[in-house]
């Protein structure tokens, strides 16, 4: 049999090698196929991390299943701080074939990674509902209780009746068992994928916005209370996006 080239073992290592083929690359002294088996142990490393925080993301989901249950739902909200546009909820009820090791809390996933997943979660999910709370509600109810609004929405328009609620530290007024969790978007895989689905469903509505009322820079701070949003408050006033009751907004009128 021929010597393998480096070329044969940067194509063996970013395929699928076998033992073999992995200790013969760490036997060869060119310094080419050394470089390439670094590349694969980076790699594989990598993804042995995101096995494992993906496997600790699905426990609470695994253990719900392996009592009997059927329907989960992570549910989570995007957008309680900026002082423009809605808050938007997600509840998302994933199975045990779900395997997107990728999903994660949503503010530790860059922009485009979220829009990449997106289409994948709708597609890998059981059942997947968005809540909104407009401007309008937040002023008269307070963000806390428009937020539970918004989650009730959510879980009432799934597809299928979950029996278990994972809840990023809220509770929601449906009488359905909660379990809530501090930080949970980072602790559920249900949760995380639902944090995705509305910060992406939340995001496209701001950017539209951006367009309806130019001038606030809506698309880049998503409504946020940023030195370009001020200044077009203090420039243009305010909008019926606005939430009155948010101090900023309040001295703006």
């Amino acid at each position: 049999m021929p010597e393998r080239t480096i070329a044969d073992f940067k194509a063996l290592l970013t395929a699928q090698p076998t033992d073999e083929d992995l200790a013969a690359a760490q036997a060869d002294p060119r310094k080419g196929v050394q470089q390439a088996y670094k590349q694969y142990l980076k790699r594989a490393e990598k993804q042995a991390a995101l096995v494992a925080r993906f496997n600790q993301h699905m426990h609470l989901e695994r253990a719900f299943w392996s009592r009997g249950g059927q329907y989960v739902a992570g549910v989570d909200e995007v957008g309680r701080g900026p002082l423009a546009g809605p808050v938007v909820t997600a509840a998302v009820v994933l199975d045990n074939s779900f395997d997107l090791l990728e999903v994660n809390d949503s503010k530790q996933v860059t922009a485009k990674k979220r829009l990449a997943l997106m289409p994948k979660i709708l597609e890998e999910a059981v059942a997947v509902s968005i809540g909104v709370a407009d401007a309008q509600t937040i002023d008269q109810l307070n963000i806390y209780e428009a937020t539970r609004v918004a989650m009730k929405q959510a879980v009432e328009g799934l597809s299928v009746n979950p029996t278990l609620l994972l809840v990023d530290a809220m509770q929601i007024p449906v009488p359905i068992e909660q379990t809530r969790l501090i930080k949970g978007d980072a602790k559920s895989a249900s949760i995380s994928a639902a944090s995705i689905v509305a910060k992406v469903v939340r995001d496209h509505l701001m950017e539209m916005y951006d367009q309806v009322y130019p001038g606030y820079d809506f698309a880049d701070n998503m409504g946020y209370g940023t030195a370009k949003h001020l200044a077009g408050l203090k420039e243009l006033g305010v909008t019926p996006i606005h939430r009155h009751s948010f101090s900023p907004v309040r001295d703006a009128e």
